[in-house]
């Protein structure tokens, strides 16, 4: 047995891990991936093999000197995988001691950050390497995103990620969801990219109804109807910039492609577009067909969790980085904060809470019915295929476009002090509709929500606290009704509300819509997008066995505040008057 491969690998295997592996050399914990690869070549397969083994007895035995628990998704590693040594190895890596870092960039509709994420002992933690603003830029009275000088702020957070010279695993990005560039055949962006609240969708909106009837559309689609989605902007591209146009990404997607020059448009960000089919799972070729677009033009959909390959020589060059690998993890910003909501069991909803609120719940299959339609509930692909069934909501939008008018007329306020004044307001003086097709443009709104209050005989809000309070209170008793909704179409009961985002940072909004909803609400963590970014590239790669073991590393490292329900009756009697609001 002594001359046996196995027996000579498994001297050589104790014997080199004892010399250089031993504790107070570091024990089991101090390999790496390049400790495997070196002892590949120094060990052979069988010497290999044994290593592997024996490293699981070794980490054992510290663990019993330490008085510490091996972890269980390490021994399961050990245990079924001993003879698959790639997997064996890798994790081993990812599951006992290896930190491992990723990035990602996270694009909101005002303000984009390049995150560094880093997953370490079952827990994740986040660094925001790089902020930078996104805001569209008004050009002889249309809204473009400015495209180039965005990818050049990427670049900029990836020199500050390359200068921490730590072994960064991947790269993904999320966006807002149905705005797009347009390729020409040498792979260029073509200018301009247009913003999704640009007027010209309302036109939009009438070439294609002039074409489809609405309740078609929805029922090959799924998706509420919005006039900024892209269906309704694409027909209003110039026949001449369709002609040049060789493909279509949507923003998070062209990101990746900027990253790895592969042009894979990710499914939760195409469900977005209003041009895919949930229940075939692909680009509607009817609605193509319809329109008059070229069945080519929007690049190949792939799965979330997608590896794409390798950064861009080229642009890993420049920034400093080696060519790490570019995911298309959830390349919708909801998508990806949906995937990281901290939630476990059944019987729950979430709300990701920022410039909009997207309120609903997780479902196995599209719901696309004359009663969803009617209510307004869209049906966007998720992780794992699963389908977000949920209502767009206008939400802290509201508050930021209201924010920026008062800072025009030298009333600038942070958000803080803005939550301050609405605390100290009367409560539930007038309330909003916020579906109220007048709210989704910017530019002084609060004499919009004024001349809603006029028109609907309550009294103008007399302050800017009055007008913040009239928000968050429109805003909470919103998203009661689209509970109840949800509830309705689903016949699921819902027992507890998740709250992400931006916006589970504002205490009393949450108070408000624990309050209105009559349920408990759990709120954060903030960076969910980003998140569930991170997590999906995590099990793309093979660090994370699961959707629900990336659920558990966000439970495990985020502390959530729980908001209970009071004032009942008066919340009752503010639902009531609402409710006419909405018919």
């Amino acid at each position: 047995m002594r001359d046996h491969p196995l027996g000579v690998g498994w001297n050589n295997a104790v014997s080199t891990y004892e010399k250089n592996y031993s504790p107070p050399e570091g024990g089991a914990a101090a390999l790496t991936m390049n400790s495997y690869l070196m002892l590949g070549t120094e060990l052979g397969l069988p010497g290999l093999l044994c290593f592997v083994a024996y490293v699981g007895l070794a980490l054992k035995a510290e663990s019993r000197k330490q008085k510490t628990k091996m972890p269980r998704r390490a021994i399961r590693t050990l245990s079924y995988n001993t003879f698959d040594t790639a997997r064996t190895c890798l994790n081993l890596r990812a599951n006992c001691f290896m930190t491992t870092h990723y990035l990602a960039c996270d694009l909101g509709a005002d303000s984009g950050r390049l995150i560094l994420g880093t997953l370490d002992n079952g827990k994740i933690s986040l660094e925001e390497l790089h902020r930078f603003p996104t805001g569209a830029t008004k050009v002889a009275g249309a809204l473009h995103w400015e495209f180039d000088r965005l990818l050049n702020e990427l670049k900029t957070g990836l020199k500050k990620a390359a200068a921490k010279n730590l072994p960064i695993a991947s790269i993904s990005t999320d966006s807002w969801g149905v705005d797009y560039v347009l390729y020409d055949e040498r792979g260029l962006p073509i200018s301009p990219v247009w913003c999704y609240r640009d007027s010209r969708t309302a036109q939009g909106v009438e070439l294609v109804k002039a074409k489809v009837e609405w309740p078609t559309i929805y029922s090959i689609t799924g998706i509420q109807f919005m006039a900024l989605n892209t269906i309704y902007q694409i027909v209003t591209e110039p026949p001449e910039r369709l002609a040049r146009a060789k493909q279509i990404l949507l923003i998070g997607d062209a990101f990746n492609f900027f990253c790895s020059g592969v042009a894979r448009n990710e499914v939760s960000l195409a469900s977005t577009t209003q041009l895919y089919n949930p229940t075939y799972k692909r680009w509607s070729k009817r609605l193509f067909a319809a329109l008059g677009l070229r069945a080519d033009l929007f690049a190949p959909i792939c799965p979330s969790g997608t590896k794409l390959g390798p950064m861009k020589k080229n642009l890993a060059t420049e920034v400093g980085l080696p060519q790490i690998e570019v995911v298309a993890s959830c390349s919708h910003d909801t998508g990806a904060a949906v995937a990281a909501v901290p939630a476990s069991g059944e019987h729950w909803a979430y709300l990701s809470s920022g410039t909009w609120s997207l309120m609903g719940v997780e479902w196995p299959q599209p719901v696309i019915n004359d009663q969803s339609r009617n209510l307004g509930f869209t049906n966007e692909i998720g992780y794992g295929d699963s389908v977000r069934l949920l209502k767009n909501i206008i939400g802290l939008w509201l508050i930021q476009e209201s924010r920026r008018h008062w800072a025009k007329i030298g009333k600038k306020m942070e958000f803080a002090e803005l939550e301050k004044l609405a605390v100290a307001a009367a409560p539930f003086v007038s309330l909003i509709n916020p579906d109220d097709p007048r709210f989704l443009s910017p530019d002084d709104m609060p004499k919009k929500i004024a001349d809603f209050c006029r028109e609907t005989g309550q009294p103008e809000p007399a302050s800017i606290g009055a007008c913040v309070r009239c928000i968050y209170e429109s805003l909470a008793l919103f998203y009661r009704v689209t509970l109840r909704q949800a509830e309705r179409l689903t016949g699921k009961k819902i027992v507890r509300l998740h709250i992400v985002g931006g916006g589970s940072k504002d205490a009393t909004l949450n108070q408000f819509t624990a309050n209105a909803i009559k349920l408990p609400v759990l709120a954060g963590p903030t960076e969910c997008a980003a998140l569930g970014n991170i997590l999906v590239q995590a099990i793309a790669l093979g660090h994370l066995e699961s959707h629900e073991a990336a659920r558990e590393v966000v439970r495990n490292s985020f502390a959530l505040q729980t908001f209970t329900p009071q004032d009942s009756v008066q919340w009752d009697a503010a639902a009531a008057r609402f409710e006419k609001l909405l018919s």
